[in-house]
């Protein structure tokens, strides 16, 4: 496919089967019973493990998101990423994915930031909205001298025919003036 970064998560216990329910409980769902985090994580790593080599074959580095389940806090993503300490698993920075306090939690992922995963939510968001300061977030990139690309993840309910093109205008705008 000629892919630099591949996209990767966690996955989730499924303890909580809708969704919607999900993201009204934040994005926290109760472990398996029996189990615990520390086996969950343990269970990533390995299988994180035994993908590497393939991706250092392929030339691919894996950017492991800040997403639901044992991706849920940075503190979570960098536990992953520091046990496996390979330069093929790296961070995919979804900044729409931490609904507190987000900024001190990107600053946390920035450092392995490989893929940025920028969310708007022009019209309101379907589960959540975000107003996030993309001029502080490109100057955080910037400061830990980020060159990846920078993929937009339209999250609202306005039309798209006129939200992603406002969204592409805001993304450029801020990440050329983060450049300067």
């Amino acid at each position: 496919m000629g892919i630099p970064t591949l996209r990767l998560n966690t996955g989730r216990w499924n303890t909580t089967r809708s969704f919607d329910q999900l993201m009204k409980d934040r994005g926290i769902e109760p472990r398996l019973e029996g189990y615990t985090d520390d086996q969950g994580y343990q269970w990533v790593i390995d299988s994180i493990n035994q993908i590497i080599p393939r991706c250092r074959e392929c030339g691919v580095v894996m950017g492991l998101e800040n997403h639901w389940g044992l991706g849920l806090t940075p503190e979570g993503v960098m536990r992953i990423v520091k046990a496996v300490d390979s330069p093929w698993l790296q961070v995919t920075m979804d900044t729409g994915n931490f609904l507190e306090d987000p900024y001190e939690r990107l600053e946390i992922l920035a450092p392995k930031t490989v893929l940025v995963q920028a969310k708007t939510y022009y019209g309101g968001g379907i589960w959540y909205s975000l107003d996030l300061d993309y001029q502080r977030i490109a100057r955080m990139l910037r400061k830990h001298n980020y060159k990846g690309w920078v993929s937009l993840e339209f999250e609202g309910k306005e039309d798209w025919k006129t939200a992603i093109p406002k969204s592409l205008a805001l993304l450029r705008q801020a990440f050329s003036a983060a450049a300067e």
